[in-house]
């Protein structure tokens, strides 16, 4: 589907009045925030709004968890919410390490299990992230994973992240992978691939050197790549990329099982061989290690550029000082 939107082929142009009604609707809804008739809802600290106008995994969760453990490293305590995509049930859940992913989300568990920051999901951002602030008062700045679309959310900083795909043909879903008109307006544009299509930040993907299993074991990949039995299980929107970054470390498997994005991989288990290694990025493992608990997980990095950093640094710093130093300033809180 990301191969055929990247054009403007004869059924793109067919699904194009569907568009067309899809980009009125969202034009309206957008028009009634701006007029006060539906609301916007501002909390009482800073929020961080990471996410793509386009279809598909772009690298959005690993960019939330670089900010995350960014801003833990400035002695901010982080709050996390998100919907939880592929999770069964809408309730508002806060993530626990030992939760269940099918419960939470694969994502936001990946987020609190790697950082610690406290997570709540659900579909309504606004009331997930006001549960999150009762139960943790400490909070002094929030991170929604996902959620440029969620307009009842007020943000200060809206990021949105792009991969070589960039936006495709240009066109709303379902003739083209737009969520909603490209450009408009945000803070800060992140590209994951190597091939950006318009300007913004660069950020740079690459594994970690050793992979982990349930128990904390870990192995070099270099160990791994000796071995001509390896399995790899990959249910992320974009396994090719973890295959040639695997690959581009040594690691040719011996059998490949790719599962749609956020598969749970109970099918997969009962195939796998169970003599032979088993690889899986991170995001998988926290599915697959209560199946498989000496999984091999390798971790995505992300690593954006130092004027990234310096950039979000200094919205931030203007936050604090706004409203004679008081944290969360309404100057720069954006509004639909």
């Amino acid at each position: 589907m990301r191969a055929a939107w990247q054009g403007r082929g004869w059924w793109c142009r067919l699904l194009w009045p569907v568009a067309w009604c899809f980009g009125l609707l969202g034009a309206v809804r957008r028009w009634a925030y701006r007029q006060g008739w539906m609301h916007c809802d501002r909390l009482p600290v800073p929020v961080i709004v990471v996410g793509n106008v386009v279809v598909g995994g772009c690298g959005k969760t690993p960019l939330v968890l670089a900010i995350v453990e960014h801003l833990q490293a400035q002695g901010r305590v982080v709050g996390v919410v998100s919907r939880g995509y592929g999770r069964r049930g809408d309730d508002f859940v806060r993530v626990t390490a030992d939760a269940d992913p099918a419960e939470v989300g694969d994502e936001p568990l990946l987020i609190h299990r790697r950082t610690g920051a406290a997570v709540v999901v659900g579909a309504r951002r606004v009331h997930a992230a006001r549960m999150l602030l009762h139960a943790v008062p400490e909070i002094d700045i929030l991170v929604c994973d996902d959620g440029l679309q969620h307009l009842a959310l007020c943000r200060d900083v809206e990021i949105a992240v792009f991969d070589d795909g960039g936006v495709g043909n240009g066109w709303l879903l379902p003739a083209g992978p737009l969520r909603e008109p490209w450009p408009r307006a945000v803070d800060l544009v992140v590209h994951t691939g190597m091939r950006p299509a318009f300007a913004g930040f660069r950020a740079v993907r690459s594994l970690a050197d050793e992979a982990v299993d349930a128990q904390g074991r870990t192995r070099s990949l270099s160990l791994l790549a000796q071995d001509e039995a390896v399995q790899v299980v990959v249910a992320i929107a974009q396994p090719q990329r973890f295959l040639d970054m695997l690959q581009a470390r040594g690691i040719r498997p011996a059998t490949v099982w790719r599962l749609p994005d956020h598969d749970d991989l109970r099918g997969v288990v009962q195939r796998l061989d169970p003599a032979a290694p088993v690889v899986c990025t991170e995001k998988d493992a926290v599915k697959l290690w209560t199946l498989r608990p000496n999984a091999w997980a390798v971790r995505l990095l992300q690593a954006p550029e130092p004027a990234f950093w310096a950039a979000l640094d200094a919205y931030l710093y203007t936050l604090r000082n706004d409203k004679n130093g008081e944290i969360h300033g309404e100057i720069r809180t954006r509004q639909p």
